[in-house]
């Protein structure tokens, strides 16, 4: 028996039927694929299907799609996104990503309840480990949403605002444009401002313009997309900030971070403040990370994580919650 590669559930082999649904239309793909992890001798093939960075430009992904029960390359009609171990050596205990972020979309959706990309753990032919996730933006017949994410919203560009443009914002700004966008913009903003929380207490120091996004629905109304690109990014750079963006205009002059040097419970509630969320809303967002740590514990402790990530994991996610408590 072993874990679930999507939810951790126990299993003979591979994925329970929830998640062979969720991630493959109950399709039986198998937990490996049929050709191995991208090198030398296959590279150029792997360039063909590649898709944008992350982790400071360092993380590839590349173009899947779905043929009865097995998963290739496409470079059309790509229903899924594969990142493989990143070969750079900018990145510590890179053999853990994929699972760092299966790892950190699996707490976001079965601890917190969060609205996430489908995703899974799956094995290359040779046995090195990806993560995958299911596009959300591709319907059950092909067509394609429309989706923006909020540096084409606030015209960011590296022509208008230099090579570190997706990192030029404040999460303030994208509530802003939540309420400007999206008609049901309470709940929306609710979701998005737990999402801020989230990726605090789970070091995601990732978190910049592009990791947000609104999908526009077949009905012609804007909703902020399923969360995706969520991972505990400084076990992998670990002199990075606490957060990609500023919350708000200003935060380092709050009276708390003046304090103490780091963001906390105040500082989250002047952002739920500034974006309209009302104040006992906010403060159960933020309580519930309190309650719900032994849940998360028990997923970081059935996760396909090394035992030193594991440790690592635990240590910032238990740092940030005494800072959020502060």
């Amino acid at each position: 028996m072993m874990n679930c590669l999507g939810c951790y559930t126990e299993v003979r082999v591979g994925y329970c039927v929830k998640c062979r649904d969720r991630l493959f239309d109950k399709a039986k793909v198998p937990a490996t694929l049929s050709f191995d992890a991208p090198k030398a001798d296959n590279l150029r093939a792997f360039q063909e299907h590649s898709k944008r960075l992350s982790i400071s430009g360092v993380q590839l992904k590349y173009s899947v799609r779905r043929e009865e029960n097995e998963l290739v390359l496409s470079d059309t009609n790509g229903m899924y996104i594969l990142k493989p171990v990143s070969a750079s050596k900018q990145l510590l205990y890179a053999d853990d990503a994929p699972e760092n972020e299966h790892l950190t979309m699996q707490i976001a959706r079965q601890v917190y309840g969060i609205q996430a990309a489908e995703s899974g753990l799956i094995y290359f032919k040779d046995q090195q480990p990806a993560y995958i996730t299911r596009r959300f933006d591709v319907q059950p017949d092909g067509n394609k949403l429309m989706q923006e994410d909020f540096a084409q919203l606030t015209n960011r560009t590296k022509d208008t605002h230099g090579i570190a443009y997706k990192y030029d914002g404040t999460y303030e700004e994208i509530g802003l444009l939540i309420k400007r966008y999206v008609a049901a913009a309470i709940p929306a903003l609710e979701r998005f401002f737990q999402l801020v929380i989230f990726n605090y207490v789970f070091s995601n120091g990732d978190a910049h313009l592009k990791n947000f996004s609104l999908m526009r629905m077949e009905t012609g109304e804007y909703q902020l997309t399923p969360a995706y690109d969520l991972m505990c990014s400084v076990i992998h750079t670990p002199h990075e900030a606490d957060t990609a963006l500023d919350l708000y205009e200003g935060d380092m002059n709050s009276d708390h971070y003046l304090t103490h040097g780091y963001y906390g419970r105040a500082d989250f509630m002047e952002l739920a403040n500034r974006l309209g969320i009302v104040s006992s809303r906010a403060l159960r967002m933020i309580e519930q990370f309190e309650t719900k740590g032994n849940l998360t514990k028990s997923l970081i402790e059935k996760s396909f994580l090394s035992a030193e990530t594991k440790a690592l994991y635990r240590a910032n996610m238990l740092e940030k919650l005494k800072r959020l408590n502060a």
